[in-house]
């Protein structure tokens, strides 16, 4: 593949946290970018976000990009059958992650998600989100998982990889304009950094790496409550 694009991540334990249960991948040899946010507690959380970016990893990437994608699903699917044997063999209740990812091809990029780990894309001076977070309410300061609970108060994770026996990915479908810019999350950063500065931030039109400096500034300025993981992609010319 020949790369159109230019890409940075970074993860942060945060100010209140003791460990960092996030984890990322930036594959450019690939087209693909994933950010995972692990949950269950310390050991629990680091080895549900750690298993996925180890096996999406090594995944081998051909032209098509939709058999990527399977390939992709079938990992995912694998997974959350081995975190869900974990979780029964270490007698805990979940051991579980959400995740984002984006995969490039020429002629549009796929965004898939499970949970609240979000993706945002800045096009041609508009700031949107693509994702759609799988939380029951609004999104609290923390966000619990119980997916047997769908009437529970706010802030409850209605789905994540390890949390049940069947798991659903959304996918949605964006253009691959040269100029338009990227922006996985896990929800540390959302929770500290607004939308609408998200979106100033984008403007500013700075590389990927000296923007990924400033949203952790910002984030890490503040409360900085739960561990802060985000990976930008920028699209150019060939």
């Amino acid at each position: 593949m020949t790369a159109r694009y230019l890409s940075a991540g970074h993860t942060a334990t945060g100010k209140i946290r003791r460990h960092n249960e996030d984890a990322i991948l930036v594959r450019e040899d690939a087209g693909l970018w994933v950010v995972a946010d692990g949950l269950g507690g310390h050991a629990a959380g680091d080895y549900a976000s750690a298993l996925i970016i180890e096996r999406l990893s090594t995944l081998p990437r051909n032209e098509n990009i939709h058999d990527f994608m399977e390939a992709i699903e079938d990992s995912l699917q694998q997974i959350n059958t081995d975190l869900r044997a974990a979780a029964l063999a270490r007698r805990v209740d979940v051991i579980a992650s959400t995740v984002v990812m984006l995969l490039h091809s020429d002629d549009f990029v796929l965004c898939g998600w499970v949970g609240d780990s979000r993706l945002y894309c800045f096009e041609e001076g508009r700031f949107r989100q693509l994702t759609r977070d799988h939380v029951h309410g609004e999104s609290a300061e923390v966000t619990q998982l119980a997916p047997h609970t769908p009437h529970a108060g706010a802030g409850v994770l209605t789905r994540a990889i390890g949390a049940e026996d069947h798991l659903f990915i959304d996918w949605v479908v964006a253009g691959s304009r040269p100029g338009t810019q990227f922006l996985l999350c896990s929800d540390g950063l959302n929770k500290e950094v607004s939308d609408h500065e998200l979106a100033d931030a984008c403007r500013d039109q700075r590389e990927p790496q000296e923007l990924l400096a400033h949203l952790f500034d910002l984030a890490l300025a503040r409360q900085a409550r739960d561990n802060i993981s985000a990976v930008i992609v920028r699209l150019q010319d060939s």
